[in-house]
C-alpha cells in the first residue's frame, strides 16, 4: 500500500543543468541522505566537500561507452522501480543486493539546445538521452515511494517538504512531480521526433506531437468566462511574443498575444522602416517611411478611431521620436526588436502600456508549421510565407501599371496577406489608406473599406478619401466584377489580384473599361 510519507534515505543525482546542485547537494547530505551520482554531477558535489558515491562503486559495474551506459543497470532500476509494499519486490532487492532509491534528481542532455545552436547530426544524436528518461519515467511511475526532479526549480519544493516532514516527502507532492516528469519526458521526445522528421524532409509524418512549457497563466481567454495559458515551444527559435522581454505594463493577456503576434508578423514584412498598427488581429493601419517617426504618423492617418487601444509594432529599433508620438495614443502593446533609452524612458510614463522587445524580426519568407485544433484533431499546415515580388507580377490589363503604381502594388498585397479572408487593401505612396477585412462578401470589403478611408478623411479635414488615386490589393481572385468595380468607384486606379477565377476574362473587361491597370500574382493568401 502506498504511504502518504517516505523519508528520503538514497538519492540519485545525474543532472545536465548543474543550477543549484551544490546547495542542493549539501542540504541533502546535512539530512544524512546517501548520494549516488555520475560523471560531472559527481565531481561538481565531491568538489564543494558534499559526499559522494559513484553509480559505479554501487552498482559493481563501470561507466563505459563515453557515458552511454552507466545507470542502465538493475541495481539502479531495481532500487528506483521497486514497490515497498510488495514481499516478493523486498525478497528480490534482498536476493540481489539492491537497495532502495527514495529521491531520483535527473535532467536530460541539451538536445533542443544543441539543435538550436545549428549543431551538426552526429552532434545532436550523441544529445539524445537514453538513460536519463529511463530513469525519470521509472521514478514516475513509482511514484507511490519515489520523488523524481527533472528541473532545479523544483529543488526548493523539496527541501520545503524535507524540513516540514522530518526528511520525508508527501504523496501529493510526489505525484505533482510524477506529472511534471511525464510531460518533461513526452516534450523532450516530440522535440527528437520533431527534429527527425525533419531530417528526412518529412514535412507531415504519421505521428506528430505538439509540446510546449507554462510561460503564464492568463487572467482569462478570449472572453472572461474562458480560462487561458500560454505555452511557447521553444523549437524554432522565431523572434516574436515567444521570445520577448516585457519592459513594463500590465500583465498580458490572450488577445494581447494573438493581436501583438499578428502585429509582429505584418511588420516583419518590410525592408524599409514601417509600423503597423493592429485591433483585433487585423490592420487598421500599416506604412513605410524613410523613418519610424514618419512611417508610424502614414500608418495612425489610415483609421486613427480604430487605432484606440491597438497593437502597435515596429520593424526597427524603437527612437525617441516614434516613442514620443506613440505615447499620445491610447495603446494596448508596443512590441519592437528593440528601443533606445530615450523612448524607453518616453514610455515608461505611460505605465500600463505594455512593451516587448524581441531582440530581432522574424523571417517573413523563413519556413515554418502553424497549428489550429478542431473537434478531435489538429490542422496543421507550412506558414505562409510566399512573397512577390515585381518578376511574379503578370500585367493583363490595357494599360500597364506605373512605377509608382507597383510599388504601392506590391505593398499593398504584403499587407493584404495578414488582413483576414475577404480581405480589400487601398494603399497609396506606401501607406494604406483603407481596409477591409473579414467578410463574407469581396464587395462588402471593398465598400467598408472606402467608407471608412472617407471617414477619416473627413475626421482629419482634408478635402477627398485616401482611396483616391490609390491601387487596391485583393488577397483572392474576383469571383465577379463588381468587388473590382466597388474599388474603382473608390478612386482606385491599379488593382492586383492573384487571378483564377472563371469570371477572370469579365473582371479583366470591367478593368480596361474604367482605364484601370492589373496585375496579377497567381499566388492567394487567405487568412481566416
Amino acid at each position: 500500500m502506498t504511504a502518504d510519507l517516505v523519508r528520503v534515505t538514497r538519492a540519485l543525482i545525474s543532472v545536465s543543468d548543474k543550477t543549484g546542485l551544490v546547495p542542493f547537494g549539501q542540504a541533502l547530505a546535512a539530512r544524512g541522505v546517501e548520494i549516488l551520482s555520475t560523471g560531472g554531477s559527481a565531481q561538481q558535489l565531491r568538489d564543494a566537500g558534499v559526499p559522494v558515491t559513484e553509480v559505479g562503486d554501487h552498482t559493481g559495474f563501470p561507466e563505459m561507452m563515453d557515458g552511454r551506459v552507466k545507470t542502465l543497470h538493475p541495481r539502479v532500476h531495481g532500487g528506483i522501480l521497486a514497490r515497498r509494499d510488495l514481499e516478493s519486490h523486498q525478497e528480490a532487492m534482498t536476493t540481489h543486493g539492491i537497495t532502495p532509491i527514495d529521491l531520483v534528481v535527473v535532467n536530460l542532455y541539451p538536445f533542443e539546445a544543441t539543435v538550436a545552436r545549428g549543431a551538426a547530426f552526429e552532434d545532436c544524436v550523441e544529445n539524445i538521452d537514453i538513460g536519463g528518461p529511463a530513469m525519470i519515467r521509472s521514478a514516475a511511475k513509482n511514484h507511490g515511494f519515489v520523488a523524481v526532479l527533472t528541473d532545479p526549480a523544483e529543488y526548493e519544493a523539496v527541501l520545503t517538504e524535507l524540513e516540514s516532514n522530518d526528511g520525508a516527502t508527501t504523496l501529493a507532492l510526489r505525484r505533482r512531480l510524477a506529472a511534471s516528469a511525464y510531460a518533461r519526458t513526452a516534450a523532450y521526445d516530440s522535440a527528437i521526433s520533431q527534429w527527425f522528421a525533419g531530417q528526412n524532409d518529412e514535412t507531415f509524418p504519421a505521428r506528430v506531437t505538439v509540446a510546449g512549457s507554462l510561460r503564464q497563466t492568463l487572467r482569462y481567454g478570449e472572453n472572461p468566462h474562458q480560462a487561458a495559458a500560454f505555452y511557447v515551444s521553444g523549437i524554432d527559435g522565431r523572434p516574436g511574443i515567444a521570445t520577448a522581454t516585457q519592459l513594463q505594463g500590465k500583465e498580458l493577456s490572450y488577445n494581447n498575444l494573438n493581436d501583438t503576434d499578428a502585429a509582429f508578423e505584418l511588420v516583419a514584412e518590410f525592408e524599409r522602416p514601417a509600423v503597423a498598427i493592429i485591433k483585433h488581429a487585423n490592420p487598421c493601419g500599416v506604412a513605410e517611411g524613410e523613418s519610424l517617426s514618419e512611417a508610424y504618423a502614414r500608418a495612425l492617418e489610415c483609421d486613427p478611431v480604430s487605432a484606440f487601444g491597438g497593437i502597435i509594432a515596429v520593424n526597427r529599433v524603437l527612437d525617441a521620436a516614434t516613442a514620443e508620438q506613440v505615447a499620445k495614443l491610447f495603446a494596448e502593446v508596443v512590441i519592437a526588436p528593440d528601443a533606445d533609452d530615450e523612448a524607453k524612458a518616453f514610455l515608461a510614463a505611460k505605465k500600463n502600456l505594455r512593451v516587448l522587445l524581441t531582440g530581432a524580426m522574424p523571417d517573413p519568407a523563413a519556413p515554418g508549421m502553424t497549428v489550429r485544433t478542431v473537434a478531435g484533431g489538429f490542422l496543421f499546415q507550412t506558414r505562409d510565407s510566399g512573397r512577390i515580388s515585381l518578376p511574379d507580377l503578370k500585367v493583363v490589363t490595357k494599360r500597364a501599371p506605373t512605377a509608382e503604381e507597383l510599388n504601392d502594388l506590391l505593398f499593398a498585397f504584403r499587407v493584404a496577406k495578414h488582413v483576414k479572408s475577404n480581405a480589400i487593401v487601398y494603399a497609396k505612396n506606401g501607406a494604406t489608406v483603407g481596409v477591409g477585412a473579414g467578410q463574407m462578401s469581396r464587395v462588402d470589403s471593398s465598400r467598408i473599406a472606402a467608407w471608412k478611408s472617407a471617414d477619416a478623411a473627413k475626421a482629419a479635414g482634408r478635402a477627398e478619401a485616401g482611396t483616391i488615386g490609390s491601387v487596391v490589393a485583393s488577397d483572392a481572385f474576383f469571383p465577379f466584377a463588381d468587388g473590382l468595380l466597388a474599388a474603382a468607384d473608390a478612386g482606385a486606379t491599379a488593382i492586383i489580384q492573384p487571378g483564377g477565377s472563371m469570371r477572370d476574362a469579365e473582371v479583366i473587361a470591367a478593368a480596361d473599361e474604367r482605364g484601370l491597370a492589373m496585375v496579377m500574382t497567381g499566388m492567394r493568401h487567405f487568412r481566416h
